[in-house]
């Protein structure tokens, strides 16, 4: 499907990264179980990166986020904390993190969760399967919406 929103160019997005709020339909499913569901969320948008989303803790079934050790940081949104994403089938390995105390312009992140996409079954932005950024450190979703190149495959570190 393709999305009735403009096409981007992920060359365009500004660094440091924007934040800006969507209303669009966001779902997260692990093992055909729709994990997260929300029209509420933000997108952070930084250059040669596709959109991350950050959806509200709310938007996930209860029991799904299991806060785990280990932090991350990032110079413009501060410290990461992680999460396992669990499900009675199976455990899913730091597959959501969340900034608690986020830095400056980007202190509506906090009570949000970012998923990697790549590491649960499917993602879905208003109806579209969400192709993951590649990369093990990158959680960027890909829609027909966004246009690259993309960070994150062999080779692009230096970008």
């Amino acid at each position: 499907m393709t999305s009735s929103r403009p096409v981007e160019n992920v060359w365009d997005y500004p660094r440091p990264p924007s934040i800006e709020p969507s209303d669009e339909h966001l779902v997260v499913v692990v093992g055909g179980v729709t994990i997260a569901d929300t029209t509420t969320s933000y997108r952070i948008c930084e250059t040669s990166h596709p959109p991350t989303y950050y959806l509200p803790v709310s938007a996930f079934a209860e029991g799904v986020l299991r806060p785990i050790d280990g932090s991350t940081w990032c110079e413009w949104k501060g410290a990461a904390s992680y999460f396992d994403v669990v499900t009675p089938e199976r455990t899913i390995p730091a597959g959501a993190w969340t900034y608690e105390a986020p830095s400056g312009g980007y202190r509506d992140l906090e009570g949000h969760v970012a998923i990697y996409p790549g590491k649960v079954d499917s993602c879905w932005i208003d109806d579209e399967q969400v192709q993951a950024q590649e990369g093990d450190f990158y959680g960027g979703w890909i829609t027909s919406r966004v246009t690259g190149p993309f960070k994150g495959a062999p080779g692009t570190l230096g970008w």
